[in-house]
């Protein structure tokens, strides 16, 4: 099986390399060609264009910053689809929204190519690890096809129903890490005005029922150490959150929560945060207030 691999950025690289190491025959492309250059050194072959890759693969994968690219590269004159062999398995790995991978997929089936979409968790660490969690939307044919390389990316293969499944629950598993990041930010700033410590806040939530997975990830590790670096940055969670938005107009669902949410990230992309990690919110609230939240673990 020869393996296609467009975007090649801090998640796709990794990826890739997992890939050659695993004895597949791994194709490289990118607009930046120095990450292709870099990919030749490790073992792959390089394309001049996303086109010039779909004409020599059976499978392509495709890790991509949002669905206008993802769009640009599918359908643009001498892209993907006009490359792709019949029968060719493309593999989306990018965060979109369902609606969009649903569309891709259309198009992809009228020129006989499959398309599913296969969103991760875990970040850089995971995709250098191999041991992503990757949610998987296809038809049952085209996943089996294709588990022996999802079983090279990751350790958590979740196979969760057709096209655009994927998608979907990767954007409410985000949505509830954004809505939970925001609440958490504002209890610990309300503790604080109420005259409690955060290290007493953190000792007793972390065994009630307001823990949370925001707070055992991000409270020690990044608000207390006041150390913001690393981790999942607070534009990436901004454009989760968009997602979530998207899909609920589509559906016509109302998410009222959500939208508060987002306006918390918009207040910390303002304040030049965006490629902070998303715990620094705190940051937000610290200065509305003048509640001292951060580096309280130091």
């Amino acid at each position: 099986m020869k393996i296609g691999f467009i975007g090649l950025g801090a998640m796709g690289k990794p990826m890739a390399c997992n890939l050659i190491a695993a004895g597949y025959e791994v194709h490289a492309f990118d607009v930046v060609e120095a990450a292709v250059k870099e990919m030749e050194g490790k073992g792959a072959i390089g394309s001049a264009t996303a086109g010039e890759l779909a004409s020599k693969v059976d499978v392509i994968i495709c890790s991509l910053p949002n669905a206008k690219i993802v769009e640009g590269v599918m359908c643009s004159k001498g892209g993907v689809f006009e490359n792709c062999k019949e029968g060719t398995i493309i593999i989306d790995m990018s965060s979109v929204a369902p609606n969009s991978t649903k569309a891709m997929a259309k198009k992809a089936a009228e020129k006989g190519i499959s398309y599913m979409d296969a969103p991760v968790s875990g970040g850089v660490s995971g995709a250098t690890a191999g041991t992503l969690t990757i949610m998987i939307g296809a038809d049952d044919a085209t996943f089996d096809k294709v588990k022996p390389v999802f079983d090279v990316l990751g350790k958590n293969i979740y196979h969760v129903g057709e096209v655009g499944g994927g998608d979907a629950i990767k954007m409410v598993n985000n949505l509830l890490l954004g809505c939970n990041m925001a609440a958490l930010a504002e209890a610990l700033t309300l503790g604080v005005k109420c005259g409690l410590s955060v290290e007493t806040m953190k000792e007793v939530i972390s065994v009630s029922s307001g823990r949370s997975y925001a707070m055992d990830a991000k409270l020690e590790k990044f608000i207390m150490a006041d150390q913001f670096t690393g981790g999942f940055a607070v534009d990436l969670q901004y454009k989760d959150l968009g997602l979530a938005l998207e899909a609920s107009r589509d559906e016509k669902v109302p998410l009222p929560m959500t939208a508060a949410a987002v306006q918390i990230y918009e207040a910390a992309r303002a304040k030049g945060q965006g490629r902070e990690d998303m715990s620094s919110v705190v940051k937000v609230w610290e200065d509305l207030t003048g509640a001292q939240i951060r580096g309280t673990g130091k």
